[in-house]
Order: structure tokens, then sequence, then C-alpha cells
């Protein structure tokens, strides 16, 4: 599959990932939340910014699908897709280690997220969407402003 097609298995991804998390996130932290090092938004806030970059996974991928290669769009996605990839490593796989257990997001990060999103930043390359430089400048930039959003969030306890 080419890559101008291939780049709709992003937000397809990022929408299960992101329904895992909604369904049981809640729950979960309700039920460790002396274990956590931050304490999570409640159920409707967390829901909420899921559903939003779950539409921006969509809105990010119509924008490298219509705009094409080495545009704005492209590179944004690509920043995109290593986020997702570092988020399975950065919580979910150690947070399964340390809690012993099952975590919310850490199913569909392990079997859908790590092959698709590994899949999509090699297509991605190799197709000459990204290239260099720009590439390697939206990997650290979008995962580093992502993070900085999340622990903003996590430290005042609302989304919105």
């Amino acid at each position: 599959m080419v890559y101008r097609k291939a780049q709709w298995l992003f937000p397809v991804a990022i929408a299960l990932h992101n329904g895992e998390e909604a369904i049981w996130m809640p729950g979960w932290a309700a039920r460790h939340s002396l274990q956590l090092p931050v304490h999570p938004p409640d159920a409707v806030s967390l829901r909420a910014a899921l559903l939003v970059l779950t539409l921006a996974a969509f809105a990010i991928t119509y924008l490298s699908y219509r705009r094409g290669p080495r545009s704005f769009g492209a590179y944004l996605l690509f920043g995109s897709i290593v986020t997702a990839l570092l988020n399975v490593f950065v919580p979910h796989v150690p947070a399964i280690l340390a809690f012993r257990s099952y975590t919310p997001g850490v199913v569909t990060a392990v079997a859908i997220n790590f092959p698709v999103m590994v899949y999509l930043s090699l297509r991605a390359v190799r197709e000459r969407w990204v290239l260099g430089w720009k590439a390697a400048t939206f990997a650290l930039v979008v995962p580093a402003v992502v993070g900085v959003m999340i622990l903003e969030i996590l430290d005042h306890g609302k989304i919105f």
C-alpha cells in the first residue's frame, strides 16, 4: 500500500487506542490513585481530551493527504506518528511493568500502535514524504510539545 493511503492507518490506530483509554482509564485511575505519581483529570475531561486528540489525528492526516509529500502536514503527521510510537514506551510499557497488571491503553499501544507507527514512519521516509533535518526536527519537536502539554494538564488536573 502506498503511503498516501497507508497514512490513514494513523488516525484509525489513534482512535482505537484512545477508545481503550476512554473506557478503562477513569476506573483504573480511581483504583490506583494513591500509587500514581500524578492525578489524572476527571472522567469527563479525560474523555473530552481523548476525543479532541482523535479528531486532531484525523485533521492532521487529512492535511498531509491533501498537501502531499514534504508539506507542513506531512511533517506534522510524521511528528505525530513518532509521538504515538514513543507513547508505547512512555508510559504504557513501563506502567504495565510497574503495576504488574493491565494498564489502560497498553493492549492497543503494543498490539496496534507499535507496529502501525513503525510501518508508517518507515514508509514516510522511504517514499520521501519527509526528508532529513526537517523530519528529525518534527520527530523531536512534536513529541516534546505534546509531552509538555500533557504535563501541564496533569499538573493542573484539568484539560479545559
